[in-house]
């Protein structure tokens, strides 16, 4: 009797335990479904391929440490100066106007921690994420493993300058603001490929979304909002003499 006594101590007190986790660690799962009930799908973007891969990929895990309980908050997540993970909502429709196919090979970049590239890693045949960040692009590579995301390739390199090394791209898409375009990155967009840009004037933004044809890219206006204007594409200062 006093062992069984003693059996059921444990058991109440192992349920208490887990009680007590329950309350400490996060529901992330719960988080990422939140996330896309209440800030994904109210932006019209509902395309089974984003809302699976949003509702799969651990954002937590692909935004610094000290910033994990803002990871679903519906806002930037600052990484490093002039440097964000994208707000969801911003992200998903860029990635619902880019109408992936499931064959695109893309260009991911100023990637980051490497969120954007997971989340097309489950759209695309194949994803190269540009990082410039020696830290942020290791910490890339760690998590992408992690998660089994075998077709993203983390590529070191100055942002402005693309990566031409495994281009043309069907797909390329910048996580942050644009004031100009470099011709490296445009000339790496193969023909009828799609790339999509948040550009900033001032303070206001608009993503469009690009389509080269006869060697040319024609833009058209997709939907508002802003972000930090990525290093080395800033507008450059004319000067008169």
């Amino acid at each position: 009797m006093s062992s069984r006594c003693r059996g059921d101590i444990v058991v109440a007190n192992g349920n208490a335990e887990a009680e007590r986790k329950s309350l400490v660690m996060p529901d992330y799962a719960l988080r990422r479904r939140m996330m896309v009930d209440t800030q994904v799908r109210p932006s019209d973007v509902t395309k089974f391929p984003i809302i699976d891969a949003m509702l799969s990929v651990p954002r937590e895990l692909f935004v610094p440490n000290g910033a994990r309980e803002a990871a679903y908050a519906g806002e930037h997540v600052p990484l490093a100066d002039q440097r964000v993970v994208l707000d969801p909502r911003i992200l998903a429709k860029m990635l619902d106007a880019l109408e992936f196919s499931g064959d695109e090979l893309v260009l991911d970049i100023g990637g980051g921690l490497g969120y954007s590239s997971a989340l097309m890693s489950r759209m695309a045949q194949a994803v190269v994420l540009l990082e410039e960040d020696a830290d942020l692009a290791e910490e890339a590579q760690t998590q992408l493993s992690e998660i089994g995301a075998d077709n993203v390739i983390v590529q070191r390199g100055a942002l402005a300058e693309g990566d031409s090394e495994h281009g043309p791209y069907d797909v390329i898409i910048l996580q942050g603001g644009v004031e100009d375009l470099p011709d490296a990155i445009a000339g790496q967009l193969k023909e009828e490929g799609r790339i999509a840009c948040l550009f900033m004037e001032g303070a206001l933004g608009s993503v469009k979304i690009g389509r080269k044809i006869d060697g040319d890219i024609s833009w058209r206006f997709a939907f508002n909002g802003g972000a930090p204007v990525l290093p080395g594409f800033e507008k450059q200062e004319e000067f008169s003499f």
